[in-house]
């Protein structure tokens, strides 16, 4: 076997190419820095509003968040490389997250993970033509009360079977959640939130925050 040769000294973007981080998004990620005592700390909410916002994380808006937060752009991407949830290449509109947990397996997952395979014509990690369904696997899903489970986007689906894979792709709303999402990401202006309090002054940060499963 071969191995493939790689340039390192070839650019892996066009550094004159536009910016793909808008100003609204910057400033998104610089509304971080208050929470911690270095701007690097707020590197994993920076990669999460870039892949909200574009659907991945491409080298150069890598290099764009490490010019964002003062680091170096091989410090964005080993830690966006140790998780699986960060893509540097686009992705479909809704991704499926298929558990490979011990429990899923023992009840059927295998079967309910190649079911999609099958009905949608892609492997792990690749996107559908359309650009509609993205597939990955993760090894825990902390659902194992309710194996086998599956997440769509941000939903988690329970007691999943093959038999249930078609009509389940085919709902429109099947990521859709039904419990407000956390406010980490979405957090009101200081002005917004001064009024905002509970009953007995507490803000919305010191009662707490919903967190969708």
């Amino acid at each position: 076997m071969a191995w493939q040769t790689i340039n390192r000294n070839e650019p892996v973007f066009d550094a004159d190419a536009p910016p793909v981080l808008s100003e609204a998004v910057r400033e998104k990620i610089r509304s971080f820095f208050p929470r911690y005592d270095t701007k690097r700390a707020a590197l994993l909410p920076a990669l999460h509003v870039v892949q909200d916002t574009l659907g991945h994380v491409s080298w150069k808006a890598m290099a764009e968040i490490a010019e964002v937060l003062d680091i170096h752009p091989s410090d964005v991407f080993d830690t966006m490389s140790f998780y699986t949830h960060f893509w540097n290449h686009p992705k479909g509109e809704k991704t499926i997250t298929a558990c490979r947990s011990i429990t899923c397996e023992l009840l059927g997952g295998r079967e309910v993970l190649d079911a999609i395979k099958k009905h949608l014509g892609i492997d792990e990690h690749e996107t559908t033509p359309d650009g509609k369904y993205s597939l990955v696997t993760e090894e825990c899903l902390a659902g194992c009360d309710h194996s086998p489970c599956m997440l769509i986007n941000e939903k988690l689906h329970k007691r999943v079977r093959a038999a249930d894979v078609p009509a389940l792709l085919a709902a429109a709303d099947n990521d859709k959640i039904d419990i407000p999402r956390s406010t980490l990401f979405d957090a009101p202006q200081e002005s917004q939130r001064a009024g905002s309090g509970s009953a007995d002054g507490k803000t919305d940060d010191q009662v707490g925050t919903n967190v969708a499963e």
